[in-house]
Order: structure tokens, then C-alpha cells, then sequence
């Protein structure tokens, strides 16, 4: 059984390299691989973020995704006051059928977002990122029909694979972002970003296949209740070669220590992947260290296969405070 589970994820993952990009249902907590121009576009020194998902915990190791970055602000003193111009690293790791197949990602970003009023409430801002890829077949871990002999199945031979079983490869993402406030203390975003602008070919087998482009927009907003509750939001639409997905909700914050400077806030919320899953999300935040946790629960039809299991994530962002806090709203979720 566990064979044949894997041989299933196994042709998915094929079709996946043509279809969609490894994702988060915490996309708000990836800043980096939802659009170039997040980099350094936060009220800080710098910003540390990472994520863990693992999809569908019923089929052994069926998507297992890990990515971090590191983004920062650069010639702050050398700028026009409220203008923004960021830098930032990030890598990310995806194994799909039980490792059978690995996708390696190392991108640089940067940005420049132009302030449209005195204060710096509101900005537009473009970046760009360059990622080197390797994706890693192993063949030993895959099962095809035609291996079937009287005497078991046999290892698929090296020519099944006559572009070898790695493939290394550039590409190119860019985005645009603008960010506004109407008086200092809320926050709503719009965004636009294009991945694999380049289309690269990453094949195993022959040379048709190129990675098709992935768009993607999205927005969101964070605005006080109360004195000390605050409400987020977010929505996303994707659309990759014949896949898309729509994810949308939000989460209430509540401040326990009265300092808005360093806060503790609890967060509970929950999204919605259309058609596919409802994501409850809680969240805790001590001074800059922010901790989510969200599971998916699978109500499409492959909830049968998946025991309505679609998967754990974790979120991890830490920013570095500056010594004086400006104060300038960003984006959260």
C-alpha cells in the first residue's frame, strides 16, 4: 500500500514541476517567495523568516517545504527619508515522494520603494530576484509500470532519464507592491508578482517541458478594533500553467502588555483555500519574534485519501527593532 501511495505522489510530482511551485498556506509568513518586492519593506533592521510545511501526513513524506530568508534595508542615510531600498537572501527545500524527488532554490532580492507623502505612509515599490535551482531525481525511489517482471520490479535504467537526473538551472521573479496608510496606525497592501519570468527548462526526460510562469495577487490590511485589538487580513490568487488557487481570511490580534513599542500579542484567525481546505491559524508575538502555527483541514475530494489531513505548518519571522522606532506601517499578513 505504502508503495503504491508513493508511486501516485511520485506522478504527481512529475506533473508538478510542469503545474505549480511548492507553496504556503501561511504565504503572509514567506515574504520572499510571494513577491521580490517585500525585500527590506518592514520597520526594522532587518528581518529574519522561516517556514516548515509537511502536506498530506497520511501519505509517508508526500511534500515536505522549508524555506528561510534574510532581508534588510541598505543606504538608509544615503536615500530620500522614506524611501526603502532592500536586499535579502533566501533559500528554500522541497522533497515530494518520500524524497524522491528535491527541488534546492538560493535566490537574491532587492528593492526600491518610493515614498508618496513626507511621512512615508504610503509607498510604491518594484523589486527583483535572481534564484539558482537544482531539481534532484532519484530513480531508485520510483516505481513505473513497466518495471514489473516475473521476478519483481527492477531499477528504471539511466536511459529512462536521458537528460540526466539533475537539472541546474537560473531564474528570474519580479514584483510590484504598494503600501498605504490613511493615518499612521492601519495598514492595506496590493500586490503583483511574476515567477519564472524566464520559463527554464527543467526535464528529465526530454526538452518540452519549461517551468511555467507562476502570477500572483495579492493584498491584505491590518486595522485596530480597539485600544487593544487589532484585526488582519489577507487574500491571495495564484494562477500557474492550468493550476490556480484562491486563499482568503484573517485573524484577530490581542495586546497583553499595553506596549505597542514591544508588544506581546496573541493571534487567532483562520483561511480558506477554495475548494480545498480551511486553515485555522494561531499566532503568538513577543517584541519582534512572531510564531505561527496553522493545519490544514482537506475538504475537497481527496479528503477520502487523506483522512481530511492536509497538513501542518509552522512560521518563524524575527525583526530586529532599530534603536528608534519610526513607527511607519507595513505590511503583516
Amino acid at each position: 500500500m505504502k508503495k503504491t501511495l508513493l508511486f501516485i505522489v511520485a506522478l504527481v510530482s512529475v506533473a508538478f514541476l510542469k503545474a505549480q511551485d511548492p507553496h504556503f498556506s501561511q504565504f503572509f509568513s514567506s515574504p520572499l517567495t510571494l513577491n521580490p518586492a517585500f525585500t527590506g519593506k518592514f520597520d526594522g533592521q532587518w528581518r529574519l523568516a522561516a517556514n516548515h510545511r509537511d502536506q498530506w501526513p497520511s501519505i509517508p513524506k508526500a511534500y515536505v517545504t522549508t524555506s528561510a530568508s534574510l532581508d534588510f534595508g541598505i543606504l538608509k542615510g544615503k536615500i530620500p527619508s522614506g524611501d526603502v531600498f532592500g536586499i535579502g537572501i533566501s533559500g528554500l527545500s522541497d522533497q515530494s515522494a518520500d524524497a524522491a524527488l528535491k527541488l534546492n532554490y538560493g535566490s537574491l532580492s532587492l528593492s526600491y520603494h518610493k515614498a508618496l507623502d513626507e511621512e512615508g505612509y504610503n509607498t510604491i515599490g518594484a523589486g527583483f530576484q535572481a534564484t539558482y535551482s537544482s531539481a534532484i531525481l532519484d530513480r531508485n525511489k520510483l516505481t513505473f509500470e513497466d518495471q514489473l517482471t516475473q521476478n519483481g520490479f527492477t531499477n528504471p535504467t539511466q536511459e529512462t532519464f536521458n537528460n540526466g537526473t539533475t537539472q541546474n538551472y537560473l531564474d528570474m521573479n519580479a514584483g510590484i507592491l504598494y503600501s498605504g496608510s490613511s493615518n499612521g496606525s492601519n495598514n492595506y497592501y496590493l500586490g503583483l508578482s511574476i515567477y519564472h519570468i524566464n520559463k527554464p527548462n527543467l526535464s528529465f526526460i526530454d526538452k518540452t517541458w519549461n517551468l511555467a510562469s507562476r502570477m500572483t495577487v495579492h493584498g491584505g490590511g491590518s486595522f485596530p478594533v480597539s485600544e487593544n485589538l487589532s484585526f488582519h487580513t489577507s487574500a491571495i490568487y495564484q494562477m500557474q500553467n492550468k493550476a490556480s488557487e484562491i486563499v482568503l481570511g484573517g485573524a484577530l490580534s490581542a495586546l497583553l502588555n499595553g506596549d505597542e513599542a514591544n508588544p506581546t500579542n496573541v493571534y487567532f484567525g483562520s483561511w480558506l483555500r477554495v475548494n480545498d481546505a480551511i486553515i485555522p491559524y494561531l499566532g503568538l508575538e513577543i517584541n519582534g519574534l512572531r510564531i505561527g502555527v496553522s493545519y490544514d483541514i482537506n475538504t475537497s475530494g481527496l479528503k477520502a485519501a487523506t483522512l481530511s489531513r492536509g497538513g501542518s505548518e509552522f512560521s518563524i519571522i524575527y525583526i530586529k527593532r532599530a534603536t528608534e522606532v519610526k513607527g511607519i506601517p507595513c505590511p503583516r499578513f
